[in-house]
């Protein structure tokens, strides 16, 4: 990108600021509104949020009456960032898990289950709404969960507790902006990586592919498929009696109902054309090795089953123990990968950072010395919070670095490379433990602290902030825009939607009563871990020789993935593919997937890359048909308050 170029993006784009910060706010009713209280539209956790494209969208064609007001493509993209940013916030990259992990513990807290006496002598005052030397049920968290019946919502319970957390949350977000720093110029220059997700994003803001695509046949009959089937549904959901289309089909349930076959996990068909037209987009070896080895995962089922091992699933995921361990083992492998590929150019920004002599950082987001100091200064500051919160040093070390420098850095290499359209893992950091004696001997102190840290940030990283960050980036290569530019409206963004955020799921909770909500965050991932640890700290636990076993299995398997895709070209397997095969995007993802695979194999076969990309366009349609559908039956539902229909990403 030259100099010039960046030249022509003018002045401080102080009103594309203004509009994306109106925007998030907008964005963050309706992301809770859909989620949390339809239920049925979980719109804000992919990576590629539905209401970001038709917010979008609907921005363009507004955007073509403005005439002179015009907004040019680099201010287009500042605010596509700015929503990206702030739905993922908003969602769960962080306010859908953080607030109701805060509560539950107290809630559901009981006398059967002893978790007053097992956790509330461990948890900080400072870190919940409730006092943890009372009861179950405090008055603050019973109005959240069933509702207000007189007066106010407590707002003084929450100030402390959402600051405090706060300042972990913004330590994380701090070391995520300067990853995105750091690996920027490796993966964008030196690797050129596709970034998938942020194509599509560029090619939205330019004139000349908004007017091929609104003028294409194959775009609107595209478009016109999803916008039936969910019309379809959502009438069905008002009216019962009309039909509707089937859109989720379990096959382990047609599987015969004995030994090998009835221990294979779940098999589910999710049909989403969203997800079909982007990964249609993709490179065909890349969508093959995603569903291949989602499928060579239960082929390993039959297998185990046969030789007589247990099928148990590890302990938060829907993931059997063998997979988990294989993919911390894959995970472990391409985190070292890569760092080792980026070392010289991280040798070469820690050069600039310390002597000033180097590398170009004047387009970076931030100056390479910024950067490498503001990481040091972020991770160390995780740490010492997970310090104060109760966790031992090298729980709280582990913890951390774990999720910063492993699962954060491989799920976002994942969708810079392959577009993955949610983020999911199948391990958290506590299982490394496992490797060498059982969970329970970090103690009831750690346990307790990594109770609400794994429920509010580590174990689900759908919503992942740093992929949004490094997405961003990328995108205002596309536009010639200044990265310095990008910095104030992404924290901007971030800040905004915390408060946006913060407040509606607040305030719903506490009108609607959260036990009448979606069931995942107050009910599922606020509970897990502490059902998880209570079982570790009540009951003999014995060591598992699989987590070793497996885990030194997932390392080979991904030395050789790494090595044989390195020195033959034509090498279909991706090791990407194989660290994600087992975490619930695949479970949702495998058959578009397939789907995608077959008809650009198919096409390519017999009409060659003309016909493949004079067909793209009807794929393009199909997602945004379906993420405009989301957007719609959001909206009759919040006017109407009757149920919309099922979207299948859930």
């Amino acid at each position: 990108m030259t100099d010039k170029r960046e030249e022509k993006t003018g002045r401080f784009p102080v009103r594309a600021i203004l509009i994306g910060l109106v925007l998030v706010a907008v964005i963050c009713g309706i992301v809770t509104w859909a989620e949390l209280v339809l239920a049925t539209i979980q719109m804000g956790q992919l990576q590629l949020p539905p209401v970001v494209v038709d917010m979008m969208l609907l921005l363009l064609v507004i955007n073509i009456f403005l005439r002179r007001f015009r907004l040019r493509p680099h201010e287009l993209i500042i605010i596509y960032s700015m929503m990206l940013v702030g739905t993922l916030t908003g969602s769960r990259g962080l306010m859908v898990r953080l607030i109701p992990s805060l509560a539950a513990i107290n809630y559901y807290a009981t006398p059967e289950n002893h978790w007053v006496r097992l956790f509330f002598p461990h948890i900080k005052k400072w870190m919940v709404p409730f006092d943890p030397q009372g009861v179950e049920k405090q008055p603050a968290v019973l109005e959240f969960y069933e509702g207000l019946e007189n007066g106010h919502i407590p707002w003084e319970a929450w100030v402390v507790p959402l600051a405090a957390w706060s300042l972990l949350v913004l330590m994380i977000f701090g070391a995520f902006f300067c990853i995105a720093t750091l690996l920027r110029r490796q993966w964008v220059e030196n690797e050129r990586l596709t970034f998938p997700l942020a194509q599509l994003a560029v090619e939205l803001v330019e004139p000349s592919s908004q007017r091929s695509f609104l003028r294409s046949p194959l775009a609107w009959a595209g478009f016109l498929i999803p916008t039936v089937v969910f019309t379809v549904n959502g009438l069905h959901m008002m009216f019962p009696y009309l039909p509707s289309f089937t859109l989720e089909s379990d096959l382990t349930a047609k599987l015969p109902p004995f030994r090998p076959w009835i221990e294979i996990q779940s098999i589910t068909i999710y049909f989403s054309f969203a997800a079909i037209g982007f990964f249609y987009l993709l490179p065909a070896d890349l969508v093959f090795s995603l569903w291949f080895f989602f499928l060579f995962n239960r082929f390993q089922d039959l297998i185990y089953s046969t030789a007589g091992m247990r099928p148990d699933s590890i302990p938060m995921y829907p993931t059997r123990v063998v997979h988990s361990y294989q993919v911390m083992g894959a995970y472990m492998v391409l985190a070292i990968y890569l760092i080792r590929t980026a070392w010289p150019h991280l040798r070469a920004a820690a050069r600039k950072a310390i002597s000033g002599v180097g590398l170009d950082d004047s387009r970076e987001l931030l100056p390479y010395r910024t950067a490498l100091i503001g990481l040091v200064v972020c991770s160390l500051g995780t740490v010492v919070w997970c310090r104060a919160a109760g966790m031992s040093p090298f729980v709280a070390t582990l913890e951390m670095f774990t999720f910063l420098f492993i699962t954060s850095l491989v799920v976002t290499r994942a969708v810079a490379e392959s577009g993955l359209l949610m983020t999911a893992i199948s391990w958290r950091p506590l299982n490394i433990v496992g490797l060498a004696t059982t969970l329970e001997t970090v103690g009831p102190r750690n346990l307790t602290a990594l109770g609400f840290m794994e429920a509010a940030v580590v174990r689900d990283p759908r919503g992942l902030l740093l992929t949004a960050f490094m997405d961003s980036l990328r995108m205002s290569d596309g536009v010639g825009l200044n990265r310095r530019k990008m910095l104030l409206p992404m924290v901007l963004a971030l800040l905004g939607a915390m408060v946006f955020a913060g407040a509606l799921q607040l305030i719903v909770p506490y009108k609607l009563g959260a036990v009448t909500m979606y069931w995942f965050p107050y009910r599922g991932n606020s509970l897990w871990a502490f059902e998880n640890h209570a079982s570790l700290m009540e009951n003999i636990q014995t060591f598992d020789w699989r987590a070793p076993v497996f885990f030194l299995v997932g390392v080979v398997f991904t030395v050789i993935l790494v090595t044989m895709r390195a020195t033959f070209a034509g090498w279909p397997f991706h090791p990407i593919a194989y660290a994600v095969a087992p975490a619930w995007q695949m479970h949702v993802f495998w058959f578009p997937c397939l789907v995608a695979w077959a008809s650009k194999t198919l096409l390519l076969r017999y009409g060659g890359m003309r016909l493949f990309s004079e067909m793209r366009p009807f794929f393009l349609g199909m997602v945004v048909g379906e993420f405009s559908q989301a957007v719609i039956w959001t909206i009759v539902g919040f006017f109407t308050k009757l149920p919309a229909p099922n979207f299948p990403w859930p």
